[in-house]
């Protein structure tokens, strides 16, 4: 090819490096679409949570480390659990559609204050992070989380949202979803849980490898309290009627 061929040739490996860059973000938005729609179905076998913490073990060298999963419906799981993480971590998920407005206004302020910092996750963000992304904090993630907080609400009933959280959430280091946990902490099936123990598994959700279900001490024990209260001002299971 002489110099006055590649020359020519320049502008069409342009255009067409550009044709893929405007098509780039087209194809992720339907991948994304796809992706939460299948869910709506499709119970995941794992999360990007699960593979990163089973990635992170073999990377320190813990190469009999385990991730521990098993999937229920919401009706093998006792009700006790949804409710108590709800009243635990989103008490307006039935009204919202994704993004607790309140709750964020609350934050904000609480932050100007210099208070404690107070986040305002909602059940349907944190299933969106647990399912598709990364730990970490960027606006990318952020972003990302927002999107596909938008699709879950949008492609899924509520209670398709809230099966997948108690299925997905991490209760303990490697220890995933309602049944792995009540068996590892109570010896239980999930569909066995009580109030109390129920109400504990959501207590250590802010931190789960800092804080332990079986051994709790004094912070789990006062938080359990207070959701179990939380859980009786909801109005008890009959609240999660309103997920219909």
């Amino acid at each position: 090819m002489d110099r006055r061929q590649g020359e020519a040739a320049a502008p069409v490996k342009r255009r067409r490096w550009l044709h893929w860059l405007w098509r780039a973000p087209l194809l992720l938005v339907v991948f994304s679409v796809a992706q939460v729609a299948a869910l709506r179905f499709i119970d995941p076998p794992s999360t990007a949570f699960m593979l990163g913490r089973q990635l992170e073990a073999w990377g320190e060298g813990e190469w009999g480390f385990r991730v521990a999963h098993e999937w229920r419906d919401l009706d093998a799981i006792s009700p006790q659990l949804p409710l108590a993480v709800i009243a635990s971590e989103d008490q307006r998920f039935a009204e919202h559609h994704g993004f607790d407005m309140q709750a964020i206004e609350k934050a904000l302020e609480s932050n100007e204050r210099g208070g404690r910092v107070r986040g305002a996750s909602t059940i349907s963000q944190q299933t969106a992070k647990n399912l598709f992304l990364w730990r970490g904090r960027s606006w990318l993630r952020k972003g990302l989380e927002a999107w596909y907080t938008v699709l879950i609400e949008a492609l899924w009933p509520k209670q398709r949202i809230i099966e997948v959280y108690v299925n997905v959430a991490e209760f303990g280091d490697g220890v995933y979803g309602a049944q792995a946990a009540a068996r590892a902490f109570f010896d239980t099936d999930a569909a066995r849980l009580a109030p109390a123990q129920a109400a504990r598994l959501a207590a250590v959700l802010p931190s789960p490898r800092r804080y332990s279900a079986s051994r709790p001490g004094p912070y789990v024990q006062r938080r359990t309290a207070s959701i179990q209260r939380q859980m009786r001002n909801l109005g008890g299971v009959a609240y999660l009627e309103r997920l219909d």
